[in-house]
This record gives structure tokens, C-alpha cells and sequence, in this order.
């Protein structure tokens, strides 16, 4: 392809017809961020009886009209020692906070306004009836669906399966994802390099952005710069639902990675993006049997292969679990100039600060593609439109957050 792909119109390939991962049961403890793949009704009622709010007495509100009064005392009802017997006229019974009320009580007077003298109880000021009392049913109803497919696991949606009674949750499997290095300039960190090669550093920020988005990751460390080696990391990744290359996407002599892939009968795209950082991006698939496997080279740079993975990659992930496929765009505010730009997208790293609600954001002067250290102080990609004119400080923009 001779010309430049725009970015969107590289994902739009990436997302098209991608199907969902199977679902899956897991307990609560590992649902966490996790996806579901159908709705949930609860299985019980909750609170699944009347239940004191406070700590006090319960007591029949026709008996606490005229205070001060005496009652006397016939029981006590706690958390998960509830009270066996009923509340006639002129009695009480001590509760504590989430026990039942017992039969015939119909407030409850705190504490606070009670004097007690052993058996016989002084209440000093009454209350109006359901007062403090919690009604079978005031959280949910048992059949009441409370959560939905599609539904993000988050920590209060675990607590409310919980509280369902609902011990295992279907959820979206996460995909598998095979992470490759390429390249004979590469060893890996604690290894001490040759003159002429340098440290693997991209892998490990791929895997934890993969983590993050919901995917499992299959580490196979680096292929040398021969088709041999490329083709063996690819038998092993054999079970992967995405196959991720770092390095070799572009068309050098050494760069191997589509001649091994077509070796394998990948059918290809082979794109040059019109995007900055990440020009050299290749996309293909694959079917195995049933199964379709998708292979996303992405650039050797490391700040290329980190935001081609939040553009691309992350998005992949999502939309197999069943997630919002790309990544937010929010408007900001540009804090410094900017000269005109190419016919490149670009995503320059930068910083934010938020003032009154309004992300203001400056780019780092030095948007090299080699430069690690400026990606691990970003914290967002400034998104610059291909030929956009010259900007001035105060302008609007839009952003990422990373």
C-alpha cells in the first residue's frame, strides 16, 4: 500500500468482526474488572426481614406516645440471635444494629432516650411508627435482576453478587495474548549486552497495558533475525487469540516478520499509518480450525509500540470482552504554542493539570520515539490532527488519559 492509512481507518480493520470470548464462571474473588456475559437476579430478598437501623429498643409506638413511660424488658434480639418470641403491650426487647424486629414491634427507640433499670425500661422520648427499622426489601427482592451482561466488575458489583448470593459469576474469558520481541540487538533485562545490542524494555509495558485491559499474557521473549526463530515463537503461541510482534513490521532486510507470517498463511494488511509515533503497524488474521487468531505487529520503538498498543491493541482487547472498544478522547486545553503539523496523526506525550474541571495540557518539547523516559512522565497523549495549522496557547485539543 503506497499511501498513508489513517488511524482510524486502521482500527476500524482491527475491530471489524471481531467476536466475543466465550463466557466463563469465576469466583468473586477473581472477578474483579471482569466482564458478564449475562444478567443476574437475586436469589434472595435483602434485608430478608425488618432490621433495627440503630441500637436501642423495640418497642410498639402506640406504647411511647405519652412519655416518659415504663416498659419492661422480655428479650434481646442481635445480629444473627434474633429474638424468638412477640411484643405485647407494655413490653420491649433490646436490639442491636441489623437485628430483626420481632413480632409486634413496630419502632424502635435508640438508646440515647431510654433509662434502664435491670428488667424495667424508663423511655424518655417515643417514636413514630418504622422508626430505625429497616423493611424486608429495602436493598432488593429476591428475582429482582440487579445486574446486567455487559456490567464491569467493579468492587461494589462483587459486594452486590455477594450480597445476591450468587458465589461464581459468568464472565467474558480473557483472551490469550502472545507478546514477541524481535530482533538480534535484543537481551533481555539483567543480561549484560554487547556493544552493539541494547536492553528489551517494550515487553513488559505491552504485557502490564494487556493485563489492564482485561487479557491474559503469554510472554515468548525474543526472536532472532531469521525466519526460523520468528516461526518457532509463532508454534508456541499456537494457542493465542492475538499474537503481538514488537520490531520487524517495517521493510527492511532484516525485518522478518510478515515474509514468516505469510509463511503461515496469514492473510495480511501491511500498512504505513499516517500516525506519530507508530508508522510501521501490521494487522492480520488467521483461522485455526473454528478458532480466529489475530496478529498485530506494532513498531520497535518503545514510546511507538506503548501508544500503538493504547490505540490498537487495547481497544482489540475490549471489544473481546465486551467492553467500550476505544479509548476516551476528552477535551482540554492547550497550554504552550505549537507549530503546524504534517499528515500525521500525531500522539505527542504530555502532562495535564486539572483546574476548575478543565484539563489544561503541555506537551513535552522532545516527542523522539526513542525517548522512554519522557512516555513514563506523560500522563496523557495530546492528539494532533494530521495538517493541523500552527496553535496557539488556549486553544482547545483533545487528550488521553494514560
Amino acid at each position: 500500500m503506497s499511501g498513508l492509512l489513517s488511524v482510524e481507518a486502521a482500527l476500524q480493520r482491527i475491530l471489524a468482526n471481531v467476536e466475543q470470548t466465550d463466557s466463563e464462571m469465576v469466583i468473586l474473588a477473581e472477578a474483579g474488572k471482569r466482564i458478564l456475559t449475562q444478567d443476574l437476579s437475586a436469589t434472595r430478598t435483602q434485608p430478608p426481614f425488618a432490621a433495627s437501623a440503630m441500637d436501642g429498643y423495640a418497642v410498639r409506638a402506640e406504647d411511647v406516645v405519652k412519655c416518659p413511660t415504663m416498659l419492661k424488658l422480655v428479650g434481646e434480639s442481635a445480629a444473627g440471635h434474633g429474638f424468638g418470641g412477640s411484643v405485647a403491650a407494655g413490653q420491649c426487647v433490646r436490639i442491636f444494629t441489623g437485628a430483626p424486629v420481632p413480632l409486634g414491634a413496630d419502632t424502635i427507640v435508640i438508646q440515647e432516650n431510654v433509662h434502664r433499670d435491670h428488667d424495667s425500661v424508663r423511655i424518655l422520648k417515643g417514636e413514630i411508627v418504622g422508626r430505625y427499622i429497616r423493611p424486608a426489601g429495602l436493598d432488593f427482592s429476591k428475582g429482582q435482576v440487579l445486574l446486567s451482561a455487559g456490567d464491569s466488575l467493579t468492587s461494589s458489583r462483587i459486594s452486590l453478587a455477594a450480597a445476591m448470593n450468587i458465589p461464581t459469576l459468568p464472565v467474558h474469558k480473557k483472551p490469550l495474548v502472545a507478546i514477541i520481541a524481535t530482533g538480534d540487538e535484543l537481551v533481555l533485562p539483567g543480561q549484560i549486552p554487547a556493544d552493539d545490542q541494547i536492553i528489551a524494555s517494550n515487553g513488559f509495558g505491552v504485557a502490564e497495558l494487556v493485563r489492564r485491559a482485561g487479557g491474559d499474557v503469554l510472554d515468548l521473549g525474543i526472536a532472532g533475525d531469521t525466519l526460523a526463530s520468528l516461526q518457532d515463537k509463532f508454534n508456541f503461541a499456537k494457542d493465542a487469540d492475538i499474537v503481538v510482534t514488537l520490531g520487524g513490521a517495517s521493510v527492511g532486510d532484516h525485518d522478518l516478520v510478515a515474509q514468516a507470517l505469510q509463511d503461515k498463511g496469514v492473510e495480511l494488511n501491511f500498512w504505513k499509518l499516517a500516525m506519530r509515533p507508530g508508522k510501521p503497524v501490521m494487522f492480520g488474521q488467521s483461522m485455526e480450525g473454528k478458532h480466529r487468531k489475530r496478529f498485530l505487529g506494532l513498531p520497535g520503538n518503545p514510546v511507538s509500540s506503548l501508544v500503538c498498543t493504547e490505540i490498537f491493541l487495547v481497544p482489540l482487547i475490549n471489544r473481546m470482552t465486551g467492553q467500550d472498544a476505544t479509548a476516551e478522547r476528552l477535551d482540554a486545553i492547550l497550554d504552550i504554542e505549537l507549530s503546524e503539523n504534517d499528515q500525521r496523526e500525531e500522539y505527542m506525550r504530555a502532562t495535564y493539570e486539572k483546574r476548575d474541571g478543565t484539563y489544561f495540557v503541555t506537551p513535552f518539547d522532545n516527542q523522539d520515539s526513542s525517548i522512554l523516559t519522557l512516555m513514563a512522565r506523560a500522563t496523557c497523549l495530546m492528539i494532533r490532527p494530521a495538517f493541523a495549522p500552527a496553535s496557539a496557547a488556549g486553544e482547545s485539543c483533545q487528550i488521553i488519559l494514560l
